[in-house]
């Protein structure tokens, strides 16, 4: 079993059954799944992405640069995470929201030492605004976080239930992995699991990532457990 792990969840996940904003059912859902790890003794660090608010590549152009649109993607996460913390507060999990992003007012600054002790006492510990800096995504920002906090493992939370040679949804022959080196996932094109910059850094530092269904209820403590689910990506 783990002792520390970094989980990512994306903005679309939390918006849920609507087409964006955050699902708070979506969010209650994740913090019942997440209590029941931590009560395993098991420490957890959260990144959320922001895509189900504004993806900065995506905003950015007819006036609005690049950099600007990233750092509006930062700051979706951090509306995301502030959301995600109350919603764990309200179940009963012990929660700090810590910024990469200058934001005072509404989260507490990220530091590896502050970080660390949240940890320690047993908090979950959610890491928003991915790295502070543009052309990061927030896969980026995960394994950066999982690196410099010693985690032992990224899980990437995704709606399938692992990595396929393509996708499983347009072919009916879509071979799926349990297992997947680093290489493999960054060369090959059809494999979108996470941006090729993340992978590269997981790859360049040996840090694991599996990918699995998240939404399958009891998904999060079987691969706590070390269930083989999922693709380890390694």
């Amino acid at each position: 079993m783990y002792k520390r792990v970094l989980l990512k969840l994306s903005g679309e996940q939390l918006a849920g059954k609507f087409d964006a904003g955050i699902d708070p059912d979506v969010a209650t859902y994740f913090a019942k799944e997440v209590k029941k790890a931590q009560s395993a003794g098991i420490q957890i660090v959260i990144v959320v992405g922001g895509g189900n608010l504004v993806r900065g590549a995506e905003v950015a152009g007819h006036g609005i640069r690049r950099v600007t649109g990233d750092h509006m993607g930062m700051l979706s996460g951090l509306i995301n995470s502030m959301a995600m913390t109350d919603i764990f507060e309200a179940q009963g999990i012990s929660t700090r929201c810590l910024s990469n992003i200058f934001a005072d007012q509404v989260a507490e600054m990220y530091s590896f030492r502050r970080a660390d002790k949240h940890l320690s006492q047993n908090r979950v510990v959610i890491v928003a605004g991915g790295i502070g800096r543009p052309y990061f995504t927030h896969d980026t920002a995960a394994v950066n976080v999982a690196l410099e906090l010693s985690c032992e493992i990224v899980l990437k939370a995704t709606k399938v239930d692992g990595v396929y040679d393509k996708d499983p949804a347009k072919h009916g022959d879509a071979k799926k992995f349990d297992e997947l080196p680093y290489q493999q996932a960054l060369e090959n094109e059809a494999i979108k699991v996470m941006d090729k910059a993340a992978l590269g850094l997981a790859m360049e530092q040996d840090m694991p990532v599996l990918v699995f269904d998240a939404m399958a209820e009891g998904n999060l403590g079987r691969v706590l457990a070390g269930d083989t689910i999922g693709t380890k990506v390694s």
